[in-house]
C-alpha cells in the first residue's frame, strides 16, 4: 500500500485542489531522510518559488511537475500520505515535510513507517524513471497479445511477476491477489504456462479490479488517505485479500488457503485457482 488506485486518487484530488499553485516555502521536519535526492538544502532551493504545472502518475509514483521542468517524484511506499490542508491544522507526530503554497494552504507529507521518499528529478532523470518501469496496465495500447508475450518469456511464478514493477507498473499485493482470484489463476503458476486466453483473462481482471478500486476511492485498510485526507471505500468490496486462512471462498465455499510469496501473504482458493500438475 498504496498501489496504483490509491496513487491515482491522490493525483486526482490534488489536481483539483492544488494544480497551478506556487510553492512559496518548504519546511522540513526532523526526518529529512524522506528526501531521497538531491540533499535537503538543494531540494528546498530548487523547488521554492516554482509553480506546480500538473500532477501525473507512473505506476506507484506520484509525479508533481514544476515550471522549472523538474519533477518531484513521490513514492508513498507503505504509509506515506500527501495531503493539502489549512495552515492552522495541527501537524501529526509523523509529519516530515511541508510545501507552503502561495495561497497560504499547506501540502504536507507524513509517513508513519518512514519508507516513503520524495525525489527531485531533472527531465532526463524523469525519463529514466519512466523507462525503468513496466507498462501501465490501464493503458489502452497495452494489448492482451503483448501481455501474453511478456508472460511467455518468463518462467517465474505469476504473482511475483505481477509485483515486479519493472514488469508491470502499479500492481501490488492487494490487487494481485484480487485479480488472480477473479481470473481463476493460481499465484504460483509459471508465467509461461498461461495460454493466450488465460493471459487475456488475467489482464482483463487486473484492469477491472484496478478501475473499480479507483472509482471507489482506493482501499483503506489502515493508513491510506487521498490528497484531501479522505479514506477510500474499496476495502468493503474485496473478494479474497482481506479473508483469513480457512474462511470460505466467496465463490465456491472451499476454505481459503494462504501462502507466502516473495515475503507477501497471499490468499487464494485451491478449488477456483488450481495449480496444474507439471
Amino acid at each position: 500500500m498504496p498501489e496504483l488506485p490509491e496513487v491515482e486518487n491522490v493525483r486526482r484530488s490534488l489536481t483539483a485542489a492544488v494544480d497551478g499553485a506556487t510553492i512559496a516555502a518548504v519546511r522540513l521536519g526532523t526526518f529529512t531522510g524522506c528526501i531521497a535526492a538531491p540533499e535537503p538544502d538543494a531540494f528546498v532551493a530548487r523547488v521554492t518559488g516554482r509553480r506546480i504545472t500538473g500532477f501525473g502518475r507512473r505506476g506507484k509514483y506520484l509525479l508533481i511537475a514544476l515550471d522549472s521542468g523538474d519533477t518531484i517524484a513521490v513514492h508513498l511506499r507503505m504509509t506515506g500520505e500527501l495531503t493539502v490542508t489549512s495552515p492552522d491544522t495541527p501537524t501529526g507526530k509523523h509529519h516530515h515535510l511541508t510545501f507552503v503554497l502561495d495561497d497560504g494552504r499547506e501540502l504536507r507529507f507524513s509517513d508513519t513507517r518512514k519508507f516513503g521518499r520524495l525525489t527531485l528529478l531533472t527531465p532526463d532523470e524523469a525519463a529514466a524513471l519512466d523507462r525503468s518501469l513496466g507498462p501501465e496496465p490501464l493503458d489502452d495500447r497495452f494489448t492482451a497479445e503483448r501481455f501474453a508475450a511478456m508472460l511467455a518469456a518468463r518462467s517465474r511464478a505469476v504473482k511475483p511477476l505481477l509485483l515486479d514493477q519493472t514488469f508491470l507498473a502499479g500492481v501490488g499485493n492487494i490487487y494481485a491477489d484480487e485479480a488472480l482470484f477473479a481470473a481463476r489463476i493460481h499465484p504460483l503458476r509459471p508465467a509461461n504456462s498461461l495460454t493466450l486466453e488465460e493471459a487475456a483473462r488475467l489482464l482483463d481482471s487486473i484492469r477491472v479490479t484496478l478501475a473499480a478500486a479507483i472509482e471507489r476511492g482506493g482501499t483503506t485498510l489502515r493508513d491510506y488517505r487521498d490528497g484531501l485526507g479522505r479514506p477510500g471505500n474499496n476495502q468493503h468490496y474485496l473478494h479474497i485479500y482481506h479473508r483469513a486462512e480457512g474462511d470460505p471462498c466467496p465463490r465456491c465455499g472451499e476454505p481459503i488457503a494462504r501462502l507466502v510469496v516473495v515475503q507477501r501473504g497471499t490468499r487464494f482458493c485451491p478449488r477456483c485457482q488450481p495449480l496444474p500438475m507439471p
